[in-house]
């Protein structure tokens, strides 16, 4: 059935916007589904979202012989879209209307939730699965599905092309699956919100190590949602952690799918979106920020400098800071030596090797995964079966995981941590931007520089690829870049590692995605990737010195002749008509 937008579209011979909506099926992958939302198979709308519930509800049963016993949970932030009628709740209500028809017991959050909550929920009641609706910090047009397996962590294959059969198999809607009435008059249904909450908030204080410093924090803090779901939620949070509550950014304290007054919802893009924070804080003195995106999951951080200039902190200095800190507060209760051989930390492959340098100084176990936290989620679930005490992990893209309760990034606890470490080292005379200096010292100082181009085109990306593939000749990588010589190239896209006696990748490989790593003479790092759910290409780049090494100007001017010479050699953006990241 057509529905009035199509109907117009035909009027109106908008054959190309019918294409967009029409022309090929969403495809289901590690982060389930993310569009925007509309009519048609490429889109999220009812009938999307019943068709992937009944596909995943399928393969639940295949796997789960208890399913019925123990049941699945569904968050959904406060997205929505008039024009075509889609909001979170709604496509939430109907996934639960879906799995209740099959007699699948479902935890149905009763109002908007940090995406954390989710992952939480299926850990600590021990279920099946999770299911949370959210677009994160995507435009205002897109909305999402993402999923989280019985360990607590999102899905990594081959779950996703499974999941995406038997997707393929379930695309009638079942009889009961539009019938929203299940899920008001339905005992399998239940509500559980408030007592997750209140056992999240209880289980995240053991992160809490100075709670008398907090509550004499000397330091003000402004704290923004950006529009999303993180207010009500960082404000218990400080509150487990007995700090004084942060400031709220009125103007985005309550969610608003609009996102009004931000181009971009997302922390990520740096002052752009910390705008109306900023104007706070100064206004009241404050000197710390924090911001969230839409869901909650991710953290951005600022501090203001004695110059009265506001720093934010990339992704990878923030998870210097943390795992500094967290290792600092866990080193305080576990005094005995030979306890840091069992402690491990992860983070993501694009990410800095900041924590590899602690450790090797510190003596636990350093990791290192594909990007995405559906990797580190699920490492730490092995290590932690074993035994094991995974203290963080992250990913450069302003995601922290700081406890093992949720094996996802969290923004909510991620606040409050960085709160009561500003604190701690406020009471010592210190600030976030000089202990991070001080890490750097102790350490060795990692610099990076990370962006990203546009490109709409797949074909161009592909290209772009390929032809660092064959190089000089077929199968053949660059030798150079400019004036800096490559010394090894990673190609987890063709499975190739030229520092393998065999020249096969040891991490995992995935053929539906573009990532190749170089590696430079000079000490340098760059990995060049395409994103799972937005039109970018991104970079990575990073130099990393030696402890001792205090010229920070010569190291920031090479990495720039590096990143200079990437681009123009590399990415060929005139050549290719890629579009620079906004500023």
């Amino acid at each position: 059935m057509l529905t009035s937008n199509c109907l117009r579209c035909v009027a109106d011979g908008a054959t190309e916007k019918l294409r967009q909506c029409f022309g090929a099926r969403m495809e289901f992958g590690t982060a389930g589904l993310r569009a925007a939302m509309g009519p048609g198979v490429s889109c999220m709308n009812d009938l999307t979202i019943i068709q992937t519930t009944q596909g995943f509800c399928r393969y639940l049963e295949k796997n789960f012989p208890d399913l019925k016993k123990r049941g699945v949970v569904i968050g959904y932030d406060a997205r929505a879209h008039p024009p075509s009628g889609g909001c979170s709740k709604r496509f939430a209500t109907l996934a639960a209307a879906v799995m209740i028809s099959q007699g699948v017991p479902v935890y149905l959050f009763s109002d908007i939730t940090p995406t954390p909550f989710v992952p939480f929920t299926v850990s600590n009641r021990s279920l099946c699965a999770g299911i949370m609706v959210t677009a994160s910090h995507n435009p205002k047009e897109d909305n999402g599905y993402k999923v989280y397996w019985e360990n607590g962590s999102q899905i990594i294959p081959p779950h996703d092309k499974e999941i995406s059969r038997y997707i393929e198999q379930n695309l009638e809607p079942w009889p009961q699956s539009w019938d929203e009435q299940l899920v008001k008059e339905s005992p399998l249904l239940q509500d559980r919100t408030e007592e997750i909450s209140r056992e999240y908030f209880e289980t995240i204080q053991k992160l809490c190590f100075h709670r008398d410093t907090n509550k004499s924090s000397k330091v003000k803090f402004v704290h923004t949602s950006v529009h999303g779901v993180g207010h009500a939620f960082v404000q218990s949070a400080f509150k487990a952690f007995e700090l004084p509550p942060p400031l709220p950014v009125e103007e985005q304290k309550d969610p608003d799918p609009e996102f009004p007054t931000v181009k971009y919802p997302n922390p990520e893009e740096g002052k752009g979106v910390l705008t109306l924070s900023i104007k706070l804080a100064d206004k009241e003195r404050a000197t710390v920020i924090l911001a969230n995106d839409p869901d909650a999951d991710r953290l951005a951080v600022a501090e203001k400098q004695p110059s009265g200039e506001w720093r934010v902190f990339s992704g990878n200095e923030l998870g210097a800071l943390l795992g500094w800190w967290l290792f600092r507060c866990w080193k305080l209760k576990n005094p005995e030596p030979a306890a840091v051989k069992n402690v491990y930390m992860l983070a993501s492959t694009v990410s800095s090797k900041i924590l590899r340098a602690i450790a090797l100084k510190e003596g636990f176990h350093f990791e290192e995964t594909l990007t995405g936290f559906k990797w580190m989620g699920n490492r730490a679930k092995q290590l932690l079966d074993q035994g094991k005490t995974v203290l963080f992990a992250f990913e450069e893209a302003i995601g922290y995981m700081c406890s093992p309760e949720v094996l996802d990034k969290d923004g909510v606890s991620a606040a409050a941590i960085v709160a009561e470490c500003a604190s701690s080292l406020r009471a010592q005379g210190h600030t976030l931007t000089q202990q991070l200096s001080a890490i750097y010292e102790e350490y060795g100082h990692h610099i990076t520089s990370n962006s990203y181009f546009i490109c709409h085109d797949q074909d161009t990306i592909r290209q772009l690829f390929e032809r660092l593939r064959n190089y000089d000749g077929e199968d053949t990588y660059p030798k150079s870049c400019g004036t800096f010589t490559v010394s090894g190239v990673r190609d987890l896209t063709a499975d190739y590692d030229s520092s393998q006696p065999d020249k096969k990748a040891v991490l995992p490989i995935s053929k539906s995605s573009q990532m190749i790593t170089f590696s430079f003479s000079n000490g340098g790092v760059a990995t060049m990737r395409t994103s799972g759910t937005e039109p970018k290409i991104k970079y990575y780049t990073e130099l990393c010195a030696a402890p001792g090494n205090s010229d920070l100007e010569q190291l920031k001017e090479e990495l720039d002749e590096l990143v200079d010479a990437i681009v123009k050699f590399f990415f060929e953006p005139e050549k290719n008509k890629l579009s620079p990241r906004p500023q």
